[in-house]
């Protein structure tokens, strides 16, 4: 367990992973080559329907500095900039995307034995966007808050607020969201020692459509190269996950979804593969 709190971002962070994370519709593939000055080099394929598209990204470390630049297939270029510990206990990215100049992206993060303070200055066409995000308390208990405030309107663009319960074999988290129009409590339960199996619970409820969501899901290990995860919600919405390292570092990821009040339509399926040698 970290020393700290954890950042806002973290709040509930458990539960959507186990629900959400490597779940894909797409057919992906991604080789990373590494080398002994800190570069790291990896190309990704992806075909979604008909449309295929991909991208190379280069990543070099030097000490406390983080050089992260992607290039994609429509000739955009990303740059995202890392240093750690200006200030102690700080994190700052500097990130752009060109040809798009107004794409600017300033963040901080510092941590503290009982606070995490996040700050994030954004500049979509000339109109500064500012998110911040606070939370309190220890590892075992957080409560915390964001809001974005758009400068030239001078109204919030979003606010949050949420409380999580951790231990070490489970995880409890209520999050009102969505400027209030929202409320999402979901509770994860480690069901062995070792955390190879884990089963998760969620409820999001939607005050302006009166609409209720209840996701249930898990994941086991069946062994030390392979995992399964499932996911079912009260709309009939069935998700599978099998993952399965073929080589050391190098996962093959093979998701679908049903609909099974509706049968009749043809499944989706996601095949992905990262090699990492």
């Amino acid at each position: 367990m970290t020393t700290g709190p954890g950042l806002f971002s973290g709040i509930g962070k458990k539960a959507k992973d186990l629900l959400t994370k490597d779940y894909i519709s797409d057919q992906k593939i991604s080789v990373s080559t590494y080398s002994d000055c800190g570069v790291t080099i990896t190309p990704t394929a992806v075909k979604k329907g008909a449309l295929s598209t991909g991208d190379v990204a280069v990543q070099y470390k030097y000490k406390t500095t983080t050089v992260d630049v992607k290039v994609d297939t429509e000739s955009h270029i990303f740059t995202t900039l890392t240093f750690t510990n200006i200030v102690p206990s700080s994190k700052t990215v500097a990130s752009m995307k060109f040809p798009d100049y107004n794409s600017g992206k300033l963040e901080f993060e510092y941590l503290h034995h009982h606070a995490t303070f996040t700050a994030a200055v954004a500049a979509p066409n000339q109109s500064p966007i500012i998110d911040l995000s606070l939370t309190l308390g220890t590892p075992t208990f957080a409560i915390g808050a964001e809001a974005g405030y758009e400068t030239a309107s001078g109204k919030l663009t979003k606010y949050t607020a949420g409380i999580s319960v951790t231990r070490p074999e489970s995880c409890a988290a209520i999050i009102l969201g969505d400027k209030g129009d929202t409320i999402k409590a979901s509770y994860t339960q480690h069901l062995d020692a070792l955390k190879k199996t884990a089963a998760v619970g969620e409820i999001v409820r939607r005050f302006s459509t009166n609409e209720n969501t209840f996701t249930v899901g898990g994941s086991c290990a069946i062994d030390h190269l392979t995992n399964v995860k499932l996911k079912l919600n009260n709309h009939g919405k069935l998700g599978a996950l099998l993952q399965h390292e073929v080589i050391p570092k190098s996962v093959l990821s093979i998701s679908s979804e049903f609909d099974t009040k509706a049968l009749e339509k043809t499944p989706r399926f996601g095949v992905s593969l990262a090699l990492k040698p």
